[in-house]
């Protein structure tokens, strides 16, 4: 698997003034980070003498973090009905490594690779959907209808070719999507992971499947995306069994993650969840071009929404860079140390009154809010603030997967 792709830079660059959060051993006050023209750390310390041909960054003591790690978006621009383009969730918005989660199958994932992640300047990977179509025509042509859907010679291959950027096999398990099909597709797909190495990443939402059915099935490191949804039949709110499993998985390695989306988080649950004790190893957005301008907004907001449900500041930061980072096989240690590629998040926490809403429609308002300053890609420093569509924006939207109606 590749690690940062970041261009050399005509000139390195130099960070002052930063507070450290989120990193495995944080040094305490500002520091200053020097960043050499291949883009790698050089340099952590105080006081570092600029180079007469650095570009120096003065962060003014905002924070910096690892950078913001988002492993469920949807870039296949163009390839679906759905998705966005990469700098659309990226580096603008504070993110600094994306995953989309699903959008391409064996079939269209080489278009994926070479129009989206490749040219992209974020670092870019995916999980393979079992489905060979992917999303290409989202809900209104379902990529699992039968098992002619699924070839599993023609997957195991697209994932030998691809190994530097598909980090797991995604499946949708959603009546919604798999029909009567129940439990199959996440078992094909289960099986696919160990023969394949690779962890799975499952939609959960209104069943068949059951929601506590297919936590049976998974192990370590797979993940089960939209975790606090708060869909009838799938909500660990209205089932104390289902809770209890819930916190079994976790228990066992199972990575819950919030995969917020246009119609797969609700406030009540997470709040309730949070109250008892059961935090999302990875946050996440699951952004594409309905939930962007509905509910979710971007990373940055979503990470406030659970700041404000009462998860912990530093508890969000690794939610949001290091475990999600690890979930995907990534580095996720070190991330401060010299020779180590430069890859940051460097943001404010704002005091605010902003209201926001769920993917029920419920609003909330945010105490605090997470202001992306800059995205550091090597010896580059990307410009970035937080999204927020424009007031009069109105989605018609399904009410089970929050995408477009037809």
């Amino acid at each position: 698997m590749i690690g940062n792709r970041f261009e050399p830079s005509h000139r390195p660059l130099l960070i002052r003034n930063a507070r450290p959060v989120g990193f495995e051993k944080t040094p305490t006050g500002a520091i200053d980070i020097l960043i050499g023209q291949d883009g790698t750390i050089t340099e952590v310390s105080t006081g570092i003498a600029a180079d007469g041909n650095a570009e120096i960054l003065d962060a003014k003591g905002a924070f910096v973090s690892p950078g913001w790690t988002d492993i469920h978006t949807h870039v296949w621009y163009g390839g679906t009905d759905i998705s966005l383009k990469p700098e659309q969730c990226g580096a603008h918005h504070g993110v600094t490594t994306m995953v989309d989660a699903g959008s391409a199958g064996e079939a269209n994932f080489h278009g994926l690779r070479e129009l989206m992640i490749e040219p992209a300047i974020e670092n870019v990977y995916a999980f393979l959907n079992i489905g060979s179509i992917g999303l290409v025509a989202c809900n209104r042509v379902t990529e699992l209808a039968d098992m002619r859907s699924i070839d599993i010679d023609r997957i195991a291959a697209c994932v030998e070719a691809n190994r530097d950027v598909i980090v797991g096999l995604k499946v949708r398990a959603s009546a919604v999507i798999s029909g009567g099909w129940d439990l199959v597709p996440v078992k094909l797909a289960k099986k696919l992971g160990r023969v394949l190495k690779l962890p799975i990443m499952v939609h959960v939402g209104e069943p068949p499947p059951l929601y506590d059915d297919i936590l049976a099935i998974l192990g370590e490191g797979d993940i089960v995306t939209h975790c606090f949804n708060g869909k009838v039949g799938g909500s660990i709110l209205e089932d104390e069994d289902l809770y209890e499993l819930v916190v079994a998985a976790a228990e066992r390695g199972v990575v819950l993650d919030v995969g917020h989306g246009g119609a797969s988080f609700s406030f009540d649950v997470a709040k309730a969840a949070l109250s008892k004790g059961l935090t999302p190893q990875t946050i996440s957005t699951d952004l594409h071009n309905r939930s962007m301008d509905g509910a979710v907004w971007d990373m940055g907001t979503t990470m406030s929404k659970l700041l404000s449900l009462g998860m912990e500041f530093e508890d969000v930061i690794r939610a949001s860079t290091t475990t999600p980072r690890k979930a995907i096989g990534l580095d996720h240690t070190g991330l401060l140390g010299i020779g180590k590629p430069a890859e940051f998040t460097i943001f404010e926490l704002e005091n605010s009154t902003l209201e926001v809403k769920d993917s029920k429609g419920i609003s909330s308002r945010l105490d605090q809010v997470f202001e992306p300053r800059h995205a550091i890609l090597g010896a580059r420093a990307v410009d970035a603030h937080r999204y927020q569509p424009a007031p009069d924006v109105a989605l018609d939207n399904c009410p089970h997967c929050g995408w477009a109606l037809p």
